[in-house]
């Protein structure tokens, strides 16, 4: 069919008929571009579990596969996948190199009461199969914004991005310093240990400092915490580098006001969340009247249920067969995001709700706690 603007321009009628050669494209393009998305960024995986690493006592590494052994689909280093099972779902960053496409490495340590963590460590080994999310998560390096100097502040199991940052630079020779300061309990609970005293070792741009809080005679490396006193020596002045943070819950108000203290903008940290706060009751705008052990009432789907005010609203409606989509469960992608149609919860200050969600009644149930009876449009 002619345009009708066609015959504004200028030899229109050859290109017309040059159109009209063409073979008719009878191509199928929403089902190709359909492909390529699932591809790239899949809702659900299922994986095998290619190895099982024991790293420390409280750790492994699960080492995941295609079963056909294709390529996954690609990440950033520092972003996560989301691994299901028994109901619900749990986050957990990949400690492999973007450069390594045909595994991903999750590394996961053991959590007092962790549903998943404790469930894939004491039962999931070499050959059993998981279901997972696609890659996600904005807590990654971008280097147009970051630049090519870098801090990463760690503690824990939050070495594992930054495992992946490293490893990519390594891989790829990137042109990028890299600063790891990694906090642990013990001597003998630091992943990854030998790798990064290597890696650090060989690599004129990468500098790797243990900080262990309860050091026995034997060690003879810095101890105690990431105070702003430690940081400085280790890494020298901060100026403009970008600092990365990740660890326990703990760690992101210590860390911020070391930091603070050091005189470093808060435009130059990027967070890492590892689930829900460990107390909301903590916040300074949690009721004051309100008793967290307390029981409310609950309304979604047609359903009535009772949970207790400190419980996340995602995890209770999980536990009545009411499964929202989640992923980071700490506030940040909005993916469990629910309308709060009557009553009066907590949103914890980790969330990174929209302009226009307190106006409208909108939370994310991962940090939203029920303060009075409620009824939600999930």
């Amino acid at each position: 069919m002619k345009h009708p603007l066609a015959p504004l321009f200028d030899g229109h009628n050859d290109v017309q008929a040059e159109i009209d050669r063409r073979p008719a494209d009878t191509a199928d393009h929403t089902a190709d571009t359909r492909r390529l998305i699932d591809a790239h960024h899949p809702k659900r995986l299922t994986l095998t579990v290619a190895d099982v690493v024991t790293e420390t006592p409280t750790t492994r590494t699960f080492r995941l596969v295609r079963p056909d052994g294709g390529e996954l689909p690609p990440f950033l280093a520092g972003q996560y996948v989301g691994v299901y099972a028994d109901g619900t779902n749990r986050p957990y960053a990949i400690s492999s190199s973007p450069a390594r496409p045909d595994y991903w490495d999750l590394t996961v340590r053991r959590v007092p009461g962790g549903r998943i963590s404790n469930r894939l460590i004491d039962t999931i080994t070499a050959g059993d199969t998981l279901a997972t999310t696609g890659p996600m998560g904005n807590f990654h390096h971008n280097p147009l914004f970051h630049g090519d100097d870098v801090v990463f502040l760690a503690g824990g199991s939050g070495v594992a991005p930054a495992m992946s940052m490293i490893r990519e630079i390594v891989d790829r020779g990137l042109d990028r310093r890299f600063h790891l300061l990694y906090g642990s309990r013990s001597a003998d609970d630091i992943l990854f240990r030998e790798e990064l005293d290597a890696l650090a070792a060989d690599h004129p741009n990468l500098w790797v400092d243990h900080v262990v809080a309860d050091a026995g005679p034997e060690w003879a490396g810095p101890t105690g915490f990431l105070t702003a006193g430690l940081i400085k020596t280790l890494a020298g002045p901060l100026n403009s580098r970008m600092v990365y943070v990740c660890g326990p819950q703990a760690l992101y108000p210590y860390a911020l006001t070391q930091l603070a203290e050091l005189g470093h903008s808060p435009r130059r940290i990027r967070f890492e969340a590892n689930g829900a706060p460990a107390d909301p009751t903590a916040q300074p705008h949690w009721p004051a009247d309100a008793d967290p052990a307390a029981e409310v009432t609950v309304t979604a789907r047609g359903r009535t249920f009772r949970s207790r005010r400190d419980r996340p609203l995602l995890d209770a409606l999980e536990d009545e067969g009411i499964r929202p989509e989640a992923a980071c469960r700490s506030g940040e992608c909005s993916l469990c995001r629910v309308r709060v149609l009557k009553g009066t919860v907590h949103t914890a200050e980790e969330a990174r709700l929209r302009l226009s969600d307190e106006k409208f009644g909108y939370t994310h149930s991962c940090v939203a706690y029920p303060i009075t009876d409620v009824e939600l449009d999930v």
